[in-house]
Order: structure tokens, then C-alpha cells, then sequence
């Protein structure tokens, strides 16, 4: 079976990253779209992209559908997040936070907060990805996926 990394890809700032760590340690990427927003088609064998009906849950609900013990779900979607982690998927955000099921409620609690506070006119969005991030992101996409080979082996 071969593991894959499952790319909330709309919204995804780290899909040269994403190649990269996959091309190297052998899995197979699947770029998910609502087709909102212009792709460029991968330059790599071990990926594609599944462009899915418009609509706002339509790449989620593929995504979470397709979602398994053999996979790693990208995103920084909570709540596709936990509906990946019901189905066995590990679960990464696109700064390299794992989500897990031991966080994940407190991360959907938090999510609804600070939703009620925008719309009460406080608070703000999340700061422009860094290289921080992006190294952040590699590292843990890197351990992720290590582990994920180490289970299925």
C-alpha cells in the first residue's frame, strides 16, 4: 500500500515543500481542488490533482471520504482535520502543527472562539507564512511521514 499525503489544495502555501517529501520518501500526493483557483499540474509522476464539484465542503468531503490509516491529511481546515482523524488519517497543518485526537477538540473549541470574536469586530488572521513556518512545516511533514512508513512496514 502506498502511503499518501492528501492536499487541502485551495488554500495550500506549501506544495513545493510537499513534493519535495514526498518525491523523496515515496509517496503519493493528491492535490485537492474545488477549481477556485487556477492549479499548475505537477511536475511529478507520484502526483495529481482531483478537481471536485464547486462548493464550499466539496474538496472536504472528498477528502475526508477518501481519508485512511495509509494517509496524511494537509490542511488547515479543523474540521476536516477531525473528520480525517476519525477515519485513521494523521493530520497536518500547513505550519506543521499536528493535529492528533488529544488536541484536536481543544483546536475546534478554539476555532469557534475566535470565529464568535470576529464577529463581535476583535481580533485578527493569521500572520503571513514565514520561512520559520516553512522549515517547521517540512520538519514535522518529514517526522509525520516517517512514522506513517515505520506503522505500515
Amino acid at each position: 500500500m502506498t502511503p499518501r499525503l492528501l492536499v487541502d489544495a485551495d488554500a495550500c502555501p506549501v506544495r513545493d515543500e510537499i513534493l519535495r517529501v514526498a518525491g523523496r520518501l515515496g509517496f503519493a500526493v493528491v492535490f485537492v481542488s474545488n477549481g477556485s483557483r487556477p492549479m499548475r499540474p505537477p511536475e511529478a509522476p507520484f502526483a495529481r490533482i482531483v478537481v471536485v464539484a464547486e462548493g464550499a465542503d466539496a474538496a472536504d468531503d472528498w477528502i475526508a471520504g477518501e481519508a485512511g490509516a495509509a494517509d496524511i491529511c494537509l490542511t488547515n481546515d479543523i474540521p476536516l482535520a477531525a473528520r480525517c482523524l476519525e477515519r485513521g488519517a494523521a493530520c497536518l497543518s500547513f505550519r506543521g502543527h499536528p493535529w492528533t485526537p488529544a488536541n484536536i477538540g481543544s483546536a475546534l473549541a478554539g476555532r469557534e472562539l475566535a470565529r464568535h470574536l470576529r464577529e463581535m469586530g476583535q481580533g485578527g488572521g493569521q500572520a503571513p507564512m514565514g520561512k520559520a513556518d516553512r522549515s517547521r512545516f517540512l520538519v514535522a511533514l518529514d517526522t509525520a511521514a516517517q512514522a506513517l512508513r515505520r506503522r505500515l512496514s
